[in-house]
């Protein structure tokens, strides 16, 4: 993922998009078996990365799940996870960013991600946040199978 040479920002950050950090990123899950495709900048969120989950991880009235994420040279981020069912949608995002509804650290709860969301503390380090995403999310999809 290139960025095609731009020093591209978004309004959640306000810094350039750091996408050798989304390289990485999408690197990581590659080598996972989590997701079905991952896709570099799609035409719908040109600054993030779109990671499909696998459907083997939902039962079937969950009809697709992704993970977006955009993180910047500034170290804010936004991980929005969402899922689509057959009755409705199911949103969650973490965020660290400026804001004039929450910390800068904050999270946008399910299932509709509601503004203002709840002021929390992410971990410093990348690989933590992804980490604790990853599991809070993983949690979520056991819990379809523990009904």
């Amino acid at each position: 993922m290139s960025g095609d040479g731009e020093n591209t920002s978004d309004s959640l950050g306000g810094a350039p998009v750091d996408f050798d950090r989304l390289d990485a990123i999408r690197d990581r899950f590659d080598a996972g078996d989590c997701f079905s495709r991952i896709d570099d900048q799609p035409a719908f969120a040109p600054d993030r990365l779109a990671c499909m989950y696998d459907q083997r991880f939902y039962p079937k009235q969950v009809r697709a799940a992704r993970l977006e994420i955009v993180w910047f040279e500034s170290g804010d981020f936004s991980l929005h996870y969402h899922e689509e069912h057959e009755s409705g949608e199911f949103d969650h995002r973490w965020d660290r960013h400026p804001s004039d509804h929450n910390t800068r650290d904050h999270v946008h709860p399910g299932p509709d991600a509601p503004t203002p969301g709840n002021d929390t503390s992410h971990p410093v380090d990348w690989r933590d946040v992804l980490s604790m995403v990853l599991s809070e999310i993983e949690d979520r999809q056991r819990a379809f199978w523990e009904a």
